[in-house]
């Protein structure tokens, strides 16, 4: 025979499983397979009865198309519920968007462009739900073809009426409860969207704005009874409070100047101007006059004075840019300190919260427009000077437009009330910005609605400190100083498409000058009262369920339609209201989707009660919704029953590129997700979301994407060799018994047994980064490099049915399924893929997404005997090392060319009897043709050594062996007893 004959008599591997991936154009049709076969259904009837796990999905918003930071999210979501179910555990999983809000109204108002102003509340909501739906429908098929398994014909939205009408309920509970407010605050304005914001919806940005110190004039007569013992009596003319801003728009607005009082005040005089005298911090002095160049600046004797000492003492001092005269004087408080500026800040109790504060807690009225001479678009209105009105405080568009300049000009110019510019100079500062639009913000009082969290924060704190599991552990710090600093929540938007904020105003208060609504903002009322509110959002939550929250922009729907006979003011006793058009924050919409999708049993048919359940809840997203849903589930949750509406919070980080940078149009590094789907497929993304320690920013670039398809090659190519070598391998007839498997056999099947576990155990605890590192180290270093490289031989060259090669298959078979196993969660496609190619799994592939870890069944070593094998693998490590120079010398081709000399005492062989290997067994563990046994010599007994040469003998031409048994024929003894097996025709 040839050489062509005896390949011919070889066992060489045969599948249906292709070495090519062409993931691309297989996993859509995989992906068809489990839609029509009604997969994720089979997956809930299969777990019923077992374990609830519920993983929440946080809704995406839907507006545009996903990005790898939504693809992200999702698989990591799929990952979890996956790898639960493959746990035991029911492991539902319901998607959900986000439907209200202002990026769709916006979008809606630019693509209805003239008609805008002709269309209706109604018709523009009715025109934000259809756009919506559409990109509901786009995102969910690409949430899909990323293989995430859930109810995606049916998800819920904020924007379903069952859902509609809970957020209605859950206000209600907050109203009953006493915990919303109504007042004229500063509040977080955005203008460029032209609504408020909740601090969730702000972001800090550097901002370059002009750094001034500006010197208001005191009366003169008033800072005489301040300092009537100082040396400026009869030589000071003119005296001046020093305030320090880096807000020049905010002057205008200016009521009062706040003094720290606990600090020491003194009065400065320069030499060069002996008749101006300058109020400062004492602490401060240093700072200021370094900033204003003052070098024969000197303090006046007997000036020093305490905050509050010159806030009790009626000090009064001239507004600048006074329209009406009226300012609030000094006010004391406790924000003030000596940290930067003066020492005296300039207040603004409409552009303030601590400024409103202050002015607040002294007495006097803040209720006045006039205090925020800002309209809502950022323009000064007509309670600022005539020369300043029109100009913009934020984001000018011309030069000319900007107010902060135009401040700078008229005090430049002189400032009738005598106010100056001591010093000008620009400074980067961290400041607020919209969420949304990026866009600078402003705080400006206006009436709005909040929530106060008094009352909830020390449950909340209570929650996250000792209740709730925080994954990684920072999370619970951020969160917790988030809700400890929070105050309040601003809850109302003026905008159109949203939840309404269900209220009615009294139309008779409104004329009269005053505000009421209906029902009463108080938990203090009577019976009759408390029934006629609960009646009242019973009434508004049964028509919105119905007809959905458009009802209450429908005139078919006027205010009585919502009201008992027995409704009326409760400060005028009126019955003629209106509803109010304003709506609740879209943080309040997705906050309470705990109640909504979890609770209330709109949902129940696709995801349980954990209540009723006993199950645990997890919510995973960016770490940026520790401000954002995070927050606003919590603090909903607590106000609605008392506790965390989660137990378990996983956060991940953005993804950047290569480089760490944040990925953006401009720097031309931005990658889509279904450019990577589009090129590699599905899996290998899933797998790149699978290698990332997801806790940090997590970057990805083509050369990333490179290494992640090469590993995913390795596990495949991996996968192909074992299929490969069980096209003659039944289970059911053929498998070997446990306790007749062959060493080398047993060891990599506990090898494969302890990568089992680690898996089982890493996906628990959501490291999924763990996981896959161990299954490619499986993969790339016992598999490919020892194992399968090993068990070619006997794969290809014994006989079929030779007790060797079918412990061999065996071992391939529970390693193979292993595998699909453990990585159906990670590379679901390619998983099922496997599985189908596994003898007797072709009829069912979906079947392997039935499985539990339950049914990985593997035998195992004791720790004895693993002790023993990392002994004979260090041998064989050095085996290795010793064999590479004669392979890169060309010495040899292979270890099948190589024999090994073993220096070892008898004991050795009685160890290795012990093991199970005989001198065959122990040759095939080195991969050559034999191992020749030596004493040690006699000084040095115990010693086991090895040394490699070029094996003695002839080339088999069946088996590539270089052996001493080839005979006349020209093969060698053991592949003539696996030729003599054939049937004659081979």
């Amino acid at each position: 025979m040839t050489d062509r004959d005896w390949k011919s008599t070889l066992l060489l591997p045969k599948t249906s499983f292709p070495m090519k991936a062409d993931l691309p154009k297989r996993e859509p049709a995989r992906l068809k397979r489990w839609v029509a076969s009604g997969l994720y259904e089979r997956l809930r009837k299969a777990r019923a009865g077992s374990p609830v796990f519920i993983l929440h999905d946080g809704p995406p918003y839907a507006n545009g198309k996903i990005h790898l930071g939504t693809a992200m999210n999702k698989t990591l979501k799929d990952f979890v519920v996956r790898s639960r179910t493959l746990a035991g555990f029911d492991a539902p999983y319901l998607p959900g968007w986000d439907c209200h809000g202002l990026p769709i109204e916006l979008n809606m108002l630019k693509e209805l462009g003239p008609r805008k102003a002709r269309i209706s509340d109604v018709e523009l909501r009715l025109a934000c739900r259809a756009f919506a739906e559409k990109w509901i429908a786009d995102q969910r098929a690409d949430f899909l073809r990323l293989g995430i398994l859930g109810s995606w014909d049916r998800p819920y939205e904020t924007m379903d009426f069952a859902y509609q009408a809970e957020i209605a309920r859950a206000f209600g509970v907050f109203v009953s409860k006493g915990l919303v407010t109504f007042g004229f605050k500063p509040v977080l304005w955005c203008v460029t969207c032209g609504t408020a914001l909740a601090e969730a919806e702000v972001e800090y940005a550097d901002k370059t704005d002009p750094s001034i110190y500006v010197a208001f004039p005191i009366e003169i007569d008033s800072a005489k009874r301040v300092w009537p013992a100082a040396d400026f009596v009869g030589r000071a003319s003119k005296v001046y409070a020093v305030i320090w801003t880096t807000t020049p728009w905010t002057l205008p607005a200016n009521r009062a100047i706040a003094l720290g009082p606990g600090i020491e005040y003194l009065l400065l005089r320069r030499e060069s101007n002996p008749g101006e005298l300058f109020l400062v911090a004492e602490a401060l002095v240093p700072a200021v006059t370094a900033a204003l160049g003052w070098t024969d600046a000197a303090v006046v004797p007997h000036s020093k004075r305490n905050g509050a000492a010159i806030g009790r003492a009626g000090l009064s001092y001239s507004r600048p840019f006074d329209l009406d005269g009226t300012s609030f004087g000094f006010l004391v408080g406790e924000h003030v300190s000596t940290t930067d500026g003066t020492g005296l800040v300039h207040t603004a109790p409409g552009h303030g919260r601590e400024d409103y504060d202050v002015v607040r807690r002294s007495g006097h009225s803040v209720d006045d427009p006039a205090l925020c001479p800002v309209d809502e678009a950022g323009f000064y209105d007509v309670h600022a000077p005539e020369a300043l009105r029109g100009k913009r405080v934020v984001s000018a568009r011309k030069p000319e437009e900007d107010a902060s300049r135009a401040v700078l000009a008229a005090l430049a110019a002189g400032d009738p009330s005598g106010t100056r510019l001591l010093a000008r100079s620009d400074v980067s500062h961290p400041y607020p910005h919209c969420w949304r639009c990026k866009k600078p913000v402003v705080f400006r009082a206006t009436h709005q609605w909040f929530i106060e969290l008094g009352v909830l924060k020390e449950t909340a704190l209570s929650e996250i400190r000792n209740r709730v599991t925080w994954i990684p552990a920072f999370g619970e710090n951020r969160i917790g100083a988030m809700v400890e600093n929070r105050l309040e929540w601003t809850i109302s938007r003026q905008r159109r498409w949203g939840s309404p904020l269900t209220f009615l105003k009294c139309r008779t208060c409104e004329k009269a000058g005053k505000t009421s609504h209906y029902p009463r903002v108080s938990a203090d009322v009577s019976p009759e009262e408390s029934r006629s509110r609960r009646d009242f959002f019973e009434r508004v939550c049964e028509v919105f369920r119905e007809r959905g929250a458009d009802a209450w922009y429908d005139d078919a729907f006027p205010p009585s339609f919502f009201l008992s006979s027995s409704s009326s003011c409760p400060l005028c006793g009126g019955k003629s209201f209106e509803k109010l058009t304003d709506i609740l924050d879209v943080w309040f919409d997705s906050g309470v989707s705990h109640a909504a999708v979890l609770r209330s049993g709109a949902y129940a048919d696709r995801t349980p009660d954990p209540a009723a359940a006993k199950a645990p809840v997890v919510y995973l997203e960016g770490h940026d919704q520790h401000r954002g849903w995070f927050q606003s589930s919590l603090l909903t949750a607590i106000a609605l029953y008392g506790r965390a509406p989660y137990d378990v919070v996983i956060t991940h980080g953005f993804v950047v590129d290569g480089a760490g940078r944040k990925m953006s149009k401009s720097l031309g590094n931005v990658v889509a997700p279904q450019d990577v789907i589009a090129r590699h497929g599905a899996d290998v993304l899933r797998l790149w979301a699978a290698s990332l320690d997801y806790t940090s920013d997590d970057p990805l670039d083509e050369q990333i994407l490179a290494r992640t398809a090469e590993a995913y090659r390795k596990i495949r190519n991996t996968a192909k060799f074992l299929l490969g070598n069980l096209f003659d391998f039944d289970p059911k007839k053929d498998a070997v018994a446990d306790d007749a498997l062959e060493p080398l056999e047993r060891w990599v099947l506990d090898a494969a047994a302890r990568v089992a576990a680690e898996a089982r155990e890493a996906y628990a605890r959501y490291e999924f980064h763990s996981v896959a590192r161990h299954l490619l180290d499986f993969v790339t270093t016992d598999l490919s490099a020892f194992w399968c490289d090993v068990r070619k031989d006997a794969f290809y060259v014994l006989a079929s049915a030779d007790p060797v090669r079918r412990s061999a298959q065996t071992a391939a078979w529970k390693i193979v399924e292993t595998l699909a196993t453990a990585f159906s969660p990670i590379c679901p496609f390619t998983a099922e893929e496997i599985w189908e190619a596994i003898p007797g799994h072709a009829s069912d592939p979906s079947s392997l997404f039935l499985r539990s870890w339950s049914d990985v069944r593997l035998p195992g070593l004791s720790e004895n005997e693993r002790a023993d094998w990392k002994t004979l693998l260090d041998l064989r490590a050095r085996f290795v090392a010793r064999l590479e120079p004669l392979r890169r010398d060309g010495h040899v081709g292979s270890a099948a060319q190589a024999e090994v000399v073993l220096t070892a005492a008898p004991a050795f062989d009685v160890w290795l009897e012990g093991i199970g290997l005989t001198s065959s067994r122990f040759a095939e563990v080195f991969g050559v043709p034999a191992v020749i046994r030596e004493s040690p010599p006699p000084d040095r007994p115990a010693e086991v050594d090895l040394a490699v040469s070029p094996a003695t003998g002839t080339k088999c031409p069946r088996c590539w062996q270089v052996r001493r048994d080839v005979g006349e024929d020209g093969i060698c003894a053991r592949c003539r007893a696996a030729v003599d097996t054939l049937p004659p025709s081979a």
